[in-house]
């Protein structure tokens, strides 16, 4: 494993190379750009290097409390894929999407608090060390590679202690984003039984968690908490589809976007946007030392943006298995978010996932029934329901 480490990382900067001279738009997390011209390349870049950059560390972090491995090397890349797509939600959600990164300069305290965030230390939020622990929780131990859904489940449980951030975080199953499920998470003091304007009286229960505990004043109930929408995907069977390269696409030029965690099969990338049949990416497979605040609670930050141009692989090379993430501050944005996955719905390909205002009555999820998954054979099946039937349709996870 580590010669192979070593390797991959020894070799990497051969996929960095300068934007190509093309009048195809470049599109990074729904904003346009131009690489024609000397400014707009200038801006890309710039605008690449405020994502946050997350990459392994080096040995020395103890992950697993003295049981365990002391580096994510050679299988934290998802891990680390999945704190950038959270990191690029807080920064639309404390900073805003057009705030920008000033090197060498004293940082806002809303930025400082994000790092803080995601430092390696195992008392800070979304840390590799809590991934890794909850993802205990989902089945995989710690030093066991991750796939997108896996991260996207344990974001959903983390941020469920971030008080600052206040996050409702959705993972979108079985290619289906149900809009009253997101509008009762974002909006759980409504009661939306009684009406849309009614105030629950008692905190609800979504998917088993526990959502919108807080004691709200009158004036907060208005609000919208601000969605982290993950939708798992496969979009093929070994390879992709290419029905789903245009919507995938699109996704990129929404300015709701978040990006897309994925890659290559064990190698996952952080994707931020394309420039003609290539997608952008960041790349989490290099090392380099964990970073301490300074006593005056700033850091040396340089090393959580990434210094040289972006990474580029073919679209066709993408590992089918996938995780879009959109963030929508208001339900302004979650409305107008909705509008253009419709639009997009009815252009060229297949569409990548169905969204519906509310979960149709005869689909019954296996998670629902709590059946296991040697249940889930055409024989017991035809037992536990009249095969001739069709008022129910069984979605195994």
């Amino acid at each position: 494993l580590s010669t192979a480490t070593l390797t991959y990382d020894s070799l990497r900067f051969g996929e960095i190379e300068d934007f190509p001279e093309t009048s195809e738009p470049v599109w990074i997390l729904g904003k346009q750009f131009s690489a024609l011209t000397g400014n707009e390349v200038g801006d890309i870049e710039g605008y690449v290097r405020m994502r946050f950059w997350q990459t392994w560390f080096v040995n020395g972090c103890d992950v697993a409390g003295g049981t365990g491995p002391t580096s994510d090397t050679g299988w934290g890349c998802m891990l680390r894929c999945g704190q950038m797509i959270l990191g690029q939600a807080l920064i639309c959600r404390h900073l805003g999407r057009d705030w920008r990164w000033s090197p060498g300069q004293r940082q806002r305290a809303e930025y400082i608090s994000i790092l803080n965030a995601f430092i390696d230390k195992k008392d800070s939020y979304y840390s590799i060390h809590q991934i890794a622990q909850m993802g205990v929780g989902e089945g995989k131990s710690i030093g066991q590679w991750y796939g997108p859904n896996t991260v996207a489940q344990v974001l959903k449980k983390l941020a469920v202690f971030d008080s600052w951030s206040r996050l409702a975080v959705h993972v979108a199953m079985d290619n289906t984003v149900v809009i009253e499920e997101i509008k009762r998470l974002c909006m759980p003091w409504l009661d939306f039984d009684r009406g849309a304007c009614a105030v629950s009286e008692e905190p609800r229960e979504m998917n088993g968690d526990l959502e919108g505990a807080c004691a709200l004043t009158g004036e907060e109930t208005a609000l919208w908490k601000p969605l982290v929408l993950l939708i798992p995907l496969r979009l093929g069977l070994s390879d992709i589809n290419e029905a789903y390269i245009e919507p995938l696409k699109q996704c990129f030029m929404m300015p709701q976007s978040l990006g897309v965690i994925g890659g290559k099969p064990n190698s996952a990338h952080f994707f931020i946007g394309f420039v003609g049949d290539e997608l952008i990416y960041l790349d989490p497979h290099t090392t380099q030392p964990a970073v301490d605040p300074t006593e005056d609670g700033q850091f040396p930050d340089d090393s959580y943006h990434c210094q040289h141009p972006p990474c580029r692989m073919h679209i066709c090379e993408l590992d089918p298995s996938i995780a879009a993430g959109f963030f929508c501050q208001t339900e302004d944005d979650f409305d107008d978010w909705c509008a253009q996955i419709r639009k997009v719905s009815n252009c060229r390909g297949l569409p990548m996932f169905e969204l519906v205002d509310s979960q149709p009555s005869h689909l019954i999820t296996a998670d629902v029934l709590n059946l296991t998954p040697d249940f889930l054979d055409s024989d017991r099946l035809a037992r536990f329901f009249d095969s001739e039937d069709e008022e129910f349709e069984i979605l195994s996870l």
